[in-house]
This record gives structure tokens, C-alpha cells and sequence, in this order.
């Protein structure tokens, strides 16, 4: 697969090409902003495009059709001079082997997204010293997008980027920032960099890299095969789960595979359709009726 490829020149020709990591499509919805002023919008909307898509955020060697396929979609609910509030989903992708799907990797919002912006102003990084909120949290899911991505191709893949984002967190605790601050939620920044690099979810992360590269990947040669490997290690997340009540790791990944969980399920057999509708209504309860279509089918 692409990314074997890409850390194995990475490993024996470092410095011979570079190229930008990301193919990020943004979202601007500014609708519940009342005026007919909009230019702020569409400059806002380029200026995160071009610092997403034109940075180069690691040492890896990408071509154009091996960019990391994302979005982001920020919905902004408040403009007071120069202070945005607003919220973020990020979604990314990748392919899968011998085929036209893409499966979704990552789905996470964000509700804590307040940055000052002006019109045409310059968005820049820098890693050790949070100057600017926006240009902050653009640079936490970038790492955070890539991180996903390099753990679906290899085991533990994306500690490298994991730790890039999490240097960022810790460079923000002594900000007066909201979405960054440790115990501040369960489900922010901090909260999901804390999951990833805790020891306790690393059964999970060798599943997400043994859930794509052992089962999806694998679907065009052996279906029957490859939907076994992923039956297998479903038991992690309940256990995971059980462990870490609602860590946002576990939610966020259903929040990307519960429709491609479902598809996958309906074909099994009896008794995988039974055990996997067991461990996910117990996982994620408040889905459960969505799993017992799994049954119906």
C-alpha cells in the first residue's frame, strides 16, 4: 500500500522529493451571521485552504494522487469585530486497496473553536508558541488527520504526528483558550490527544491498523477472511470501552464506521451478525437500533 511505500522512502531516500501531505476541502457556513458582507468569509476560506494544502507538515514523500483526502467544515455562529466563534467537523479518508471506496478514518466535532481573524491576514505557525488561535487548532488536525492515516497503514503508525499535536496541546494549557485545557471536557482537544497516546488505548490503535490494512484491504481478495479479522478484534472496543467509559477515541471512531460497520455485519453470518450487534449496541447504546438492521438483512 501507498503509505509502506512512502515510510520506506522516507527511511532510504530522505530529502530526494517533498511534497504536501493534504488534499483539504473547506467548508465556510456563515449563515446564522446576519449582514451581506460575505468577503471575510471567502478570504477566510482561502487562507485556510492554502495554509492547510500548501504546508508541508511532515518529512514524507507524497505525490499529488497519494494526498490525504480531508474536510473541514466550520460553522461560524458569531462575529464580534475581529473574534469568531464557530464550531469544526473534521472528516478524512483514505482508499481502499483495489477498489473505488474510500473509507472514512476520522469524524470528530469540535464546539470550541473561537479565533480572532482578520481580512487578509497572513495564517501562521509557530509549533512552540500559540500566537494565534486558529492558525493552532488548523495545525492540531492536520497533525491529528495525518496521525489517523499513518495508524491505518502501519501499527502505531502515527505516534510521530500524534506527538506533534499533542506539543501543541501542551504549548496551549497556559493560553486562556477554550478546547485545549486538561479535565476542561471529555471531548475536546485535549481530551482525544490524551486517548491516542494512553497506553490503555494502544490495543485499540493496533485494531484501527488491523481493521483496514487486515480487513478492508483485504475485501477484494477474501471477503469472508477480512470480515472475520475485523469480527475479531471488535471485543477491543468494548473492552476499551468498558475501561474508559465514553473516551472519545471509541465514539469518534463509530461516529466515521457505524454505516460501514452495518454494511460490513449484513453480509456475515448468523452468529457475526448476533456478536456484532451485541458488542456495539453495548459500546455505543444509543445506536442500537441502527445495529439491528445488521440482523434484517
Amino acid at each position: 500500500m501507498k503509505h509502506w511505500i512512502l515510510i520506506l522512502n522516507f527511511i532510504l531516500f530522505t530529502g530526494v522529493l517533498h511534497a504536501q501531505e493534504l488534499n483539504c476541502t473547506v467548508q465556510i457556513n456563515s449563515d446564522q451571521i446576519q449582514g451581506s458582507n460575505k468577503s471575510v468569509f471567502n478570504t477566510l476560506k482561502k487562507s485556510i485552504t492554502e495554509f492547510m494544502n500548501n504546508r508541508r507538515w511532515t518529512e514524507l514523500s507524497f505525490t499529488n494522487d497519494e494526498r490525504i483526502e480531508c474536510t473541514l467544515n466550520i460553522i461560524v455562529k458569531k462575529v464580534d469585530g475581529d473574534v469568531f466563534t464557530s464550531e469544526i467537523q473534521i472528516q478524512s479518508r483514505r482508499p481502499i486497496y483495489n477498489s473505488t471506496y474510500y473509507s472514512t478514518l476520522f469524524n470528530f466535532k469540535d464546539v470550541d473553536f473561537t479565533f480572532n481573524y482578520k481580512e487578509f491576514d497572513q495564517l501562521e505557525m509557530n509549533q512552540n508558541t500559540i500566537t494565534s488561535n486558529l492558525t493552532a487548532v488548523l495545525s492540531y488536525y492536520a497533525y491529528i488527520i495525518i496521525g489517523y492515516d499513518m495508524d491505518s497503514f502501519s501499527r502505531l503508525g502515527g505516534t510521530p504526528y500524534f506527538r506533534l499535536a499533542e506539543g501543541i496541546v501542551n504549548s496551549a494549557q497556559g493560553a486562556d483558550l477554550a478546547g485545549w485545557k486538561a479535565f476542561e471536557s471529555t471531548r475536546n482537544r485535549y481530551a482525544l490527544i490524551n486517548n491516542l497516546l494512553d497506553e490503555a488505548f494502544k490495543k485499540y490503535r493496533n485494531y484501527f491498523y488491523e481493521y483496514h490494512r487486515l480487513g478492508l484491504d483485504e475485501m477484494s481478495t477474501n471477503s469472508t477472511n477480512a470480515r472475520a479479522r475485523i469480527a475479531e478484534g471488535l471485543p477491543i472496543l468494548r473492552e476499551t470501552n468498558r475501561a474508559t467509559p465514553s473516551a472519545i477515541v471509541i465514539s469518534s471512531f463509530l461516529d466515521a464506521k457505524n454505516d460501514e460497520l452495518i454494511n460490513i455485519f449484513s453480509k456475515a453470518t448468523t452468529q457475526e451478525k448476533t456478536d456484532a450487534v451485541q458488542i456495539l449496541s453495548d459500546v455505543n447504546p444509543t445506536q442500537s437500533a441502527r445495529y439491528e438492521k445488521i440482523l434484517k438483512q
